[in-house]
């Protein structure tokens, strides 16, 4: 189940979309059975919330807290918390030439795989990144 919350007003019909797209994203991955919470909202709290965790005083596209420690052999029923700058995000597709929707479905994607324990401190970390955000796009 995937659960969106909203702090900053997104577009109309992305509730639903991201909703429906994460969840079979996550039934393909087997965590279909598992919770995620995605919070929509803007570029100072994404700051506040990096500069608290990681000592770092700058916004960001999409940050994922975990409710438990990946590789830990129990994986609770809620995977953990998703936060998403709608203002990063919108500058982001706009570079890119994509639409805020699809913007968000790709950093929901990548933040879902963190919370799956996945990292990109090398390069060859990346490639389960870029499979899973072109995947959702296509969800």
């Amino acid at each position: 189940m995937v659960e969106v919350v909203v702090n900053k007003r997104p577009p109309k019909g992305l509730r639903p979309r991201l909703r429906r797209a994460l969840s079979r994203l996550m039934e393909e991955l087997g965590v279909g059975d598992k919770e995620v919470t995605v919070i929509l909202t803007g570029d100072r709290r994404l700051r506040a919330l990096k500069r608290a965790w990681w000592g770092e005083d700058e916004a960001t596209d999409v940050l994922s807290f975990p409710h438990y420690e990946p590789g830990d052999p129990f994986v609770p029923p809620h995977l953990g918390d998703i936060w998403i700058s709608l203002d990063t995000a919108r500058r982001q597709a706009e570079a890119r030439g994509a639409s805020l929707e699809e913007e968000v479905l790709v950093l929901a994607a990548h933040g879902l795989w963190h919370l799956l324990g996945h990292d990109h401190q090398k390069e060859e970390d990346w490639e389960g990144f870029r499979r899973v955000q072109e995947r959702i796009l296509a969800l």
